[in-house]
């Protein structure tokens, strides 16, 4: 019966001693820690350049809506007799191939006379689409210029700070309220 426990506790403590031998070799230990840094370091990358690429199309539609309600403040688009789909596409021309004019963009003008009151909120039809109008005023009217954009977010650790719309898109809405110059009809 000793001889047995005996035995018992020699292969214990063999064991014990490969277990204490295969920790003390380190010919992988390179490729390990790269690897347990590699997958933190990439996520961090790509939520980092997903931010920034949300970031910098969100001021590119400001700078499109900016630049494209200028023709209803100085009176151009009057004068053009631009309609609702002529603005649209005046819109996309001022976006150098960042945003999808032909689907994803929505295009709303409202006039409100010489009152300076607009509503803040978007309302949405059954399909879950902006609901738009083209309204640029007269001379002297207070007029806001709104463009909206589902944007993809790609990158799915992302998602769940930047998505506030549904599906995976983050809305990105520029507004640019301002008053008509007294152009002449």
């Amino acid at each position: 019966m000793f001889a047995s426990k005996l035995k018992n506790r020699l292969k214990r403590l063999r064991g014990l001693a490969a277990v204490r031998r295969f920790c003390r070799r380190d010919e992988g230990a390179a490729a390990v820690e790269f690897s347990l840094v590699m997958l933190p370091f990439l996520t961090l990358m790509f939520v980092i350049m997903e931010t920034a690429v949300v970031f910098f199309a969100e001021q590119t539609l400001e700078t499109a809506a900016a630049d494209s309600a200028r023709l209803i403040m100085t009176g151009q688009a009057a004068s053009q007799s631009f309609d609702a789909t002529a603005f649209k596409n005046a819109v996309c021309q001022r976006i150098y191939g960042l945003f999808d004019c032909t689907n994803g963009m929505y295009v709303d003008v409202s006039s409100n006379g010489s009152s300076t009151t607009f509503s803040n909120s978007v309302t949405y039809d059954a399909q879950g689409k902006p609901i738009t109008s083209y309204q640029p005023g007269n001379p002297g009217d207070y007029v806001r210029v709104r463009l909206i954009y589902q944007w993809p977010i790609v990158v799915p650790l992302v998602q769940q700070w930047l998505v506030n719309s549904g599906g995976n898109t983050r809305q990105l809405v520029a507004t640019i309220a301002f008053k008509n110059e007294p152009y002449a009809n």
